[in-house]
């Protein structure tokens, strides 16, 4: 064979190659689409290592994120009902277009009580090979939520688990109306932990907060770290980027990395009476937030808004 003809034969070889790779990376991530409890649909995604989330289309709720041991990250209310129009309490809830009580609408806006759309036309995956597993979902308000919330928007989810087993959620809400919206919200997730009172959260000293049980009063916390002896609920402000929930008992730090979100909520309800939350269930939970609350966003026609959510564990030090 000649130097021409190697020549080719090579070019031949490094176009397929180029296909091939272009084919792998566009292709759309295998899942179980199956039913839930009640019947609800759910994905149920899984990456080569075992590490696995569910997601109902109620809600677009992740109910459920996995290591590669099988071991539950999240927390699901051990009465959590999963009937609609109840929003389902546990997982990571989206609370839009509404953070609580915050506004004229109903207490955390509605999506977490509709019905979300696999995405059939979602937004290009980076070129990098850091998507292992994934799958985009997209919600559009129906009529009847225009009278709620008289605003046109597309809500597109991507759920997907990294290289190294994180939880990762990207949210853009595009306004496809003709005129602005403002907005607040928050990702809920509720952490798996041994026991709250063996915990704490850390990165969000000598930060202003708003406590949830006095009318949202401003105060400074001024504690080298959030420990939980009783009832806990605040809105923390212009907060970092990486907050740490350490479970020394588990030997776990939770990392949770927010971005597009400026504020972030801690709650843990100790005993008091939650209706669709068992007696004891929360002292297997935490939950932080990444929020945006005190500075609603606003988004013009035409154009959306990004924020991620990227929850990772890693061995305490």
């Amino acid at each position: 064979m000649g130097n021409k003809e190697n020549l080719g034969y090579l070019i031949f070889l490094w176009a397929t190659l180029v296909v091939v790779v272009a084919a792998i990376a566009t292709e759309q991530p295998p899942f179980e689409r199956t039913k839930g409890i009640n019947g609800l649909e759910k994905i149920i995604v899984r990456d080569d290592r075992g590490r696995s989330f569910e997601v109902y289309l109620y809600g677009g709720q992740v109910a459920s994120w996995k290591n590669e041991k099988a071991e539950e990250l999240l927390v699901m209310s051990s009465k959590a009902i999963f009937k609609p129009p109840t929003p389902i309490r546990g997982g990571i809830p989206i609370l839009f277009p509404q953070y609580s009580n915050t506004g004229p609408l109903p207490s955390h806006g509605y999506v977490r009580q509709r019905f979300w759309e696999i995405d059939s036309n979602p937004p290009q995956l980076p070129s990098n090979s850091y998507y292992k597993a994934w799958v985009d979902l997209i919600l559009r308000p129906s009529q009847d939520d225009l009278k709620i919330w008289p605003h046109k928007f597309e809500y597109r989810l991507r759920v997907h688990l990294g290289t190294e087993g994180d939880l990762v959620l990207t949210s853009r809400v595009k306004n496809t109306d003709v005129k602005p919206f403002n907005f607040t919200m928050a990702l809920h997730p509720y952490f798996s932990v041994s026991d709250i009172s063996e915990i704490q959260v850390e990165g969000l000293q000598n930060l202003n907060y708003l406590d949830q049980l006095k009318n949202r009063t401003r105060s400074t916390d001024h504690d080298n770290a959030i420990t939980f002896k009783s009832q806990f609920d605040r809105i923390y402000l212009s907060t970092p980027n990486d907050i740490r929930i350490v479970d020394k008992k588990k030997n776990k730090t939770i990392v949770v990395h927010k971005e597009g979100q400026v504020d972030a909520v801690v709650w843990n309800p100790w005993e008091k009476k939650v209706e669709d939350l068992g007696t004891e269930d929360y002292r297997r939970f935490v939950t932080v937030e990444s929020a945006a609350v005190e500075k609603p966003i606003t988004v013009n026609p035409g154009q959306e808004w990004k924020g991620i959510l990227q929850m990772s564990v890693v061995p305490s030090t």
